[in-house]
C-alpha cells in the first residue's frame, strides 16, 4: 500500500470554493481546516488532499508522533490475519478450472469424479482448521509448553503430508509448508 502525504496541524491549504485556510486539528482520518470563506469545516483524509492545493507544510511536531490512517490499516490487517480474523479467497491455479478429479478403483464399474473445485475447496477448508486448531493450542492456557510443542510437531507432519496438494494453489503463499519448511 503506498503511503499517502499527510498534512500536519498548520499548514496552509488553498481551496477552490472556501479560499485560503489552516489545518488546526488532525484525526485518524479527518482534517479540521478553518477557511476565510466557509469557516470550520471538516475534510476525509482520503479525498482532502485531490479538493485543495497545499501551499505550505507545517512540520511535524517532535516527539508527538501521530499514528496515520494507513499505519493503523496495516497494524490492524497484521493483527486480525495472525489471529485468523481475516478471511480471504484462496485461488486455485488456472489451468485446474473446470478439470475433474477421478477416483478410479480396480473394479472400473466403482470409479467416482470429483470436480476439482470442489476437491481443492475441501482441501483450503482442511488447512484452514488446522491454522484454527494450531491457534488453539497455542493459547491454550492449562496445557504445558511440552505438550504444545508435541501436538504442534503433528500438526506439521500433517502439513507436511499435505504437501502434494500445492500443486493447485495458485498463490505459494497459500501452500501447505511441512516442518522442514520446504515444499
Amino acid at each position: 500500500m503506498e503511503q499517502e502525504k499527510e498534512l500536519t496541524v498548520g499548514s496552509r491549504v488553498e481551496h477552490e470554493r472556501y479560499g485560503a485556510g489552516f489545518v488546526y486539528r488532525v484525526s485518524l482520518t479527518n482534517y479540521e481546516i478553518i477557511f476565510e470563506r466557509g469557516g470550520k469545516m471538516n475534510f476525509p483524509k482520503s479525498t482532502a488532499l485531490a479538493e485543495m492545493e497545499v501551499v505550505e507544510e507545517a512540520p511535524a511536531p517532535e516527539g508527538d508522533k501521530q499514528l496515520t490512517l494507513a499505519e493503523v490499516e496495516s497494524a490492524l490487517t497484521y493483527i486480525l490475519d495472525k489471529y485468523n480474523g481475516i478471511e480471504y479467497e484462496v485461488e486455485m491455479g488456472e489451468r485446474w478450472n473446470g478439470g475433474t478429479m477421478v477416483l478410479k478403483p480396480g473394479n472400473d464399474s466403482l470409479s467416482k469424479e470429483i470436480p476439482l473445485e470442489t476437491f481443492f475447496h475441501k482441501i483450503v477448508m482442511v488447512r484452514d482448521r488446522l491454522r484454527v486448531l494450531e491457534q488453539n493450542i497455542n493459547s491454550h492456557k492449562k496445557m504445558t509448553d511440552e505438550d504444545k510443542v508435541e501436538l504442534q510437531q503433528y500438526i506439521s507432519r500433517i502439513y507436511g503430508s499435505l504437501t502434494t496438494f500445492n500443486v493447485l494453489f495458485k498463490d505459494k503463499n497459500d501452500y501447505f509448508v511441512g516442518a522442514g519448511g520446504k515444499e
